[in-house]
């Protein structure tokens, strides 16, 4: 055979084995148009960034590892009364010192809240059938619910005059009329309210006698003042999606001067919106890109885990995090105070400790006693699982281990009793190197097919209620970069119906989820009153959310 061919020969197989290589991949199967590179371009995105997403979806998101359930005494710290005003004591006296923010995801629609109004409009017909009749051929507890409540509803008076005004003979109307053009005034945009579409923020919460009407983004800056205050100056930062930017700036606006005069505090307040480079691909079933109508890629938000992003531009030394819609009257805000300073006492508390390790280590070795200290230090205060064989580690090996270990982004999470809330909650996972770690887990990531991991999910007792205070900068000061610290094997993926076609839709690892699972995590159980969130229009009717009128 001659020589030449069979060079030619090795470099065609050659060639054919790259191209086998690179179809194992999955990377030259996906043909991207000039129009969709442009496209990614135009986002932020970037080719590789694209087709890694393509990855995920074509090899899965692997489930976790649960090894057992977080409790009290086993992940889970609990304060008694004592500790408590101890650590929101020694928060207050360092608060002076410290650059406070208080950090609140604020995207949300209320269009969930009314899902079950929605389905009433669609469905019930008051000319053919009684509202008693429909409610209980339908089981509709939640409308039943709503409509004996109705008058304790904070904008009862503001969509009854509405409807009035649009509806001159509503009086004259049979019941199950009067509150289905009730119900369509408060959410419809003709001649309505449209508080379906509004975000979940600027929809009137809470009706005070003497106030009047405020919204969870009101509440949120008079709950600040109890807590993330100093020298009369609360830094409050909203995330928010754009549509809405200029009605929370309104909103302000309207009420600042009165927020402001009542409570001798001025605010700064900030807002940023989720970032278009965060927006992950969809695909097909078949994993291939799905295309909108006239051709172009069809992107999706990321989820919250997007907003690493927006809290990674955050420069502050403590950041309480908490979610818009998970506020309380006025009467309970000075108890739910006590336990957020207590988190943030605690949090100052690990973090000296941390501190003083790296400075010290920076210095010179520690000695055999006091590597015990910071082993017993690392397993027993910040959950930290260290090597069996560390003890036998090289000097330099042991120095990279703590550094590594102990340099990083912490945060002090508060966890509610588990009262059968969907979410997250913390477990003890196994990660990648078969060491135990605390994490919040969403039911998402657990492989509930398998009864093992199904065992230690129903063992759970306390629940994640979105409770954090957290610590971004390391020992000199110096910012971290949180998107360092994100996992990114703990995404999920979701299926959605698009134009009647299913579709598979990636998000990015939850804000408190993945997206700090590489954290320093510090859980402490806190009373039910801490979590109030309105996921339901009907929540509003806890105790939580309604005042006494006198």
């Amino acid at each position: 055979m001659c020589v030449c061919n069979t060079k030619q020969a090795l470099i065609r197989l050659s060639l054919l084995s790259c191209i086998t290589t690179l179809l194992i991949n999955n990377i030259i199967t996906v043909q991207l148009t000039q129009e969709d590179k442009q496209q990614i371009k135009s986002k932020g995105l970037t080719i590789q960034k694209v087709y890694k997403q393509i990855e995920i979806f074509k090899k899965e998101i692997p489930f976790v590892n649960l090894r057992d359930a977080a409790t009290l005494d086993n992940g889970i710290l609990n304060f008694n009364e004592e500790d408590l005003l101890k650590f929101a004591k020694s928060y207050e006296k360092q608060i002076q010192h410290l650059a406070v923010v208080k950090f609140v995801p604020a995207s949300g629609a209320a269009t969930r809240m009314f899902k079950e109004f929605y389905k009433f409009l669609d469905s019930y017909d008051y000319s053919k059938e009684s509202l008693n009749s429909y409610l209980n051929y339908e089981k509709a507890t939640s409308i039943r619910l709503f409509l004996i409540g109705l008058e304790k509803f904070p904008f009862y008076d503001i969509v009854l005059e509405a409807t009035k005004k649009n509806h001159p003979n509503f009086d004259t109307l049979s019941e199950g009329e009067q509150l289905y053009t009730f119900v369509k005034v408060m959410l419809k945009n003709e001649g309505g309210l449209n508080y379906g579409a509004f975000p979940k923020g600027l929809l009137p919460f809470h009706k005070y006698k003497n106030s009047g009407i405020r919204t969870a983004f009101g509440e949120h800056l008079n709950e600040a003042v109890s807590y993330a205050t100093a020298d009369n100056k609360a830094a409050l930062h909203f995330t928010v999606s754009k549509e809405h930017l200029n009605h929370f700036k309104e909103e302000f606006d309207n009420i600042r001067k009165i927020v402001e005069d009542k409570t001798n505090t001025t605010f700064d307040i900030s807002y940023s919106t989720q970032k278009e480079f965060t927006d992950t691909i969809a695909v097909t079933t078949n994993n291939k890109p799905f295309r909108n109508e006239d051709g172009s890629l069809l992107f999706r938000p990321g989820g919250h885990g997007a907003l690493i992003e927006n809290l990674n531009d955050i420069d502050a030394d403590i950041v309480f995090i908490k979610n818009i819609d998970n506020v309380v009257v006025r009467k309970y805000q000075e108890e739910l105070a006590v336990y957020k300073k207590g988190l943030a006492g605690k949090l100052l508390e690990i973090q000296e400790k941390v501190f003083s390790i790296l400075a010290s280590i920076d210095q010179s070795m520690p000695d055999e006693s006091r590597l015990h200290d910071i082993s017993y230090f690392l397993q027993n205060e910040l959950n930290i699982t260290i090597p069996i064989d560390f003890f036998k580690f090289s000097e330099s090996y042991k120095l990279d281990y703590l550094k590594e270990v102990l340099n990083r982004p912490i945060r002090v999470c508060g966890m509610v009793r588990n009262e059968g809330e969907p979410g997250g909650g913390p477990f003890w996972i196994k990660n990648e190197r078969g060491r135990s770690e605390l994490q919040i887990i969403e039911s998402a990531q657990i492989d509930l097919s398998n009864p093992s991991q199904l065992k230690i999910m129903k063992n759970a007792t306390h629940f994640n209620p979105v409770d954090l205070v957290c610590s971004m900068k390391n020992y000199k000061d110096e910012k971290f970069n949180l998107i360092d610290f994100v996992d990114e094997n703990a995404g999920f993926i979701t299926h959605k119906t698009i134009r009647g076609k299913q579709v598979k839709a990636l998000e990015l690892p939850g804000l408190w989820n993945g997206a700090m699972a590489k954290w320093i995590s510090i859980f402490v159980e806190v009373p039910l009153i801490t979590f109030n969130p309105v996921k339901t229009v009907n929540d509003l009717l806890k105790s939580a959310h309604q005042v006494k009128m006198f």
